[in-house]
């Protein structure tokens, strides 16, 4: 009998253990763009180790869109973000009282790829690549032959981020015209894996993500350069072509959204302050291209200062140079 007890009173404390240790633990929900997601996902993991275990960082992918939609609900500590916010979503933000500082963390070129075995396509022009994307183009655009006459009698097959994605806004945006104005037809995925095994798998496949997804995959897949529509140079995405501007119109910055009640958490302020010193070195390491080391000291303090909104007004921008992207920033 007394063994039964013993044996009990162990299980109870062994849950009560478990329970407190579980309390203990501070978690941190981030939430947004699949771009972003390497990047704040080498933070966390960074950050956790500073914390010896006592901070909890989860970050998910549900996309931009679908990051802003938890975020301004309330959900989550901090919303990766690929394009800045709209004013559809700063008025749903406003409506539930959520208030953010917006931080620009890095530099990103979208790249354009196609299958390998492609051997006809040397470069593509913005007038081409909407030829191909925009809502008109939806089961009639479906060969490689009706973009240039030249090319081979092959399917054209599509392959590109879903609608919750902020690659798919910028993209279209930048190419199309509008954003979100896209055809339907393809094959669509908030998971940037999907694609890259979609087009490397498709000798007639083309689509487009994250430079930094096609740098893990590049024995898969062939990058395409894209005409400079100022300039006609064609242009492959790269850490200086980026930042020098003229890897356009294809170039864009990425961002987090801290909730302005997550702040007064010292663990959420503790990883923000962690993630703006530390992303010169880790925004490279995950094949990222860092903005100017003025930049992070800029946003460190328009975080401390707990300055609200965006410098952006809710409308999209294609083509934005990081000294733009800077001068919007301290102008704020």
């Amino acid at each position: 009998m007394e063994r039964k007890i013993l044996s009990l009173a162990m299980v109870i404390l062994l849950v009560l253990a478990f329970c407190l240790d579980s309390q203990a633990k501070s978690v941190i929900k981030v939430d947004g763009s699949s771009t972003v997601y390497p990047i704040t996902e080498a933070m966390g993991e960074e950050f956790q180790k500073v914390k010896k275990g006592s901070v909890h960082v989860t970050v998910g992918i549900s996309g931009t869109g679908g990051g802003f939609k938890k975020f301004c609900r309330g959900e989550t500590d901090i919303s990766d973000a690929s394009r800045p916010i709209l004013k559809k979503e700063m008025e749903v933000c406003k409506e539930n009282g959520i208030q953010y500082i917006e931080l620009p963390v890095a530099y990103d070129g979208l790249a354009v790829m196609v299958n390998p075995k492609n051997n006809w396509v040397d470069k593509l022009t913005v007038e081409e690549l909407k030829k191909m994307w925009e809502p008109d183009a939806q089961g009639k655009i479906t060969n490689w032959k009706q973009i240039r006459p030249e090319w081979p009698d092959l399917p054209l097959k599509l392959y590109g981020p879903g609608v919750d994605s902020g690659t798919f806004d910028y993209f279209t945006e930048a190419i199309v015209g509008k954003a979100k104005a896209s055809r339907g037809d393809f094959t669509a995925s908030e998971d940037d894996n999907v694609l890259v095994q979609g087009i490397a798998g498709d000798k007639g496949g083309l689509g487009y993500f994250g430079v930094a997804y096609y740098e893990e995959n590049k024995d898969k897949l062939k990058l395409v350069p894209i005409v400079n529509p100022k300039t006609g140079q064609a242009v492959l995405p790269s850490i200086d072509t980026v930042m020098e501007g003229i890897y356009q119109p294809l170039s864009r910055p990425l961002f987090i959204y801290v909730n302005l009640k997550s702040v007064e958490k010292p663990e959420v302020r503790e990883f923000v302050e962690f993630y703006l010193k530390n992303a010169p070195k880790l925004v490279k390491e995950v094949g990222y291209i860092p903005l100017p080391e003025k930049a992070y000291p800029m946003a460190l303090e328009r975080f401390t200062k707990k300055e609200l909104g965006t410098v952006f007004g809710g409308e999209p921008e294609v083509g934005l140079k990081v000294e733009e992207l800077l001068k919007k920033e301290a102008k704020h």
